[in-house]
């Protein structure tokens, strides 16, 4: 049986963190995955630039409560489930990705969680596991699943390369440079006919 695994940001939505450095004017935390492959150091220094500036978790989800799924992403990932199981596999954290689920039609994801102090202040993340993308896509395939995998990000070539089938969307073309191997699509019609063909 095939199992599709979605990252969620940059695939199905906006990245959060580029969009709360729009909305809070701080154009450093514009920094993702795309740049900065190393999880673990790329929220430690978000959390310093958030404490320097005293924002926390109330302002974060104020500005994803704004955010919409990208354009098609529904409708992408509804034709999606009519042909295959498929979840989210994101290193996002539950306490930002409640309102984007539910408007992308309350997928099933497997993400992180925050530790917040009571004021809201971000103290560390509780990773859900090591390498949670590759770990999670080896879990599946040891119970008998053949996964499908599609990313945008360092953080998700794992999960693409240990995979049946993997695709990039909308990545960099540094990472497109680096994994020729990895068919990349722009467009959600392509990659739906490449998953689609993908599938035994």
């Amino acid at each position: 049986m095939d199992l599709v695994c979605l990252d969620m940001e940059g695939v199905l939505t906006p990245e959060i963190w580029i969009e709360f450095a729009r909305v809070s004017g701080i154009p450093a935390l514009k920094r993702t995955t795309r740049d900065e492959p190393d999880y673990r150091k790329l929220m430690g220094w978000r959390m310093g630039i958030l404490k320097e500036h005293g924002l926390g978790l109330r302002e974060i989800q104020a500005v994803i409560d704004e955010i919409d799924p990208l354009p098609g992403a529904r409708a992408f990932l509804d034709a999606l489930r009519d042909r295959a199981q498929t979840v989210i596999l994101s290193d996002t954290f539950e306490e930002f990705a409640r309102p984007l689920l539910e408007k992308l039609g309350r997928p099933t994801i497997f993400c992180n969680s925050l530790v917040v102090s009571p004021t809201g202040e971000l103290l560390d993340i509780r990773m859900r596991c090591q390498d949670s993308k590759l770990s999670t896509v080896r879990a599946l395939q040891s119970v008998g699943f053949e996964t499908i995998a599609v990313g945008d990000s360092y953080n998700d070539l794992d999960m693409l390369l240990a995979s049946k089938a993997g695709f990039l969307f909308r990545t960099t073309e540094k990472i497109k440079a680096d994994h020729p191997q990895l068919p990349a699509f722009t467009e959600y019609g392509d990659l739906l006919n490449a998953i689609t063909s993908a599938l035994s």
